[in-house]
């Protein structure tokens, strides 16, 4: 699966949280500076070229909904991230972050309970 540009990404995420929409609805669920109207079409085009959405025509428009779930997505480029980075160790992963103080022993403790009881 290939690996999405910022802004790509940015327009998945609200494709994906709004389960799809109009190039209109995708613009109104970004946050931050918004690209204009028809840069964000030309995104949409190439994610639909990409396959990672499908277009479905309404009368004169195009809806666009994802063709690829979020967690495959995620699932894939997470385990390149931790395989390019971290030598393929989430331990790794972990402990990079809490060097970084980005995470806290509070949430260590949460990750070791959801392991421990095996829910996410």
């Amino acid at each position: 699966m290939e690996k999405l540009t910022p802004s790509e990404e940015e327009a998945m995420l609200v494709i994906w949280s709004k389960k799809g929409g109009f190039v209109k609805d995708i613009l109104e669920g970004l946050t931050g500076e918004k690209p204009p109207y028809t840069t964000l079409a030309s995104t949409v085009k190439n994610l639909e070229k990409k396959g990672f959405v499908k277009a479905v025509k309404y009368a004169n428009a195009f809806r666009y909904e994802p063709a690829i779930p979020q967690e495959s997505y995620k699932r894939e480029h997470v385990g390149n991230v931790v395989s390019g980075y971290f030598k393929n160790s989430y331990k790794e992963l972990v402990s990079f972050f809490a060097q970084e103080e980005k995470i806290t022993p509070d949430d260590l403790q949460e990750i070791l309970n959801m392991i421990q009881n095996g829910k996410s």
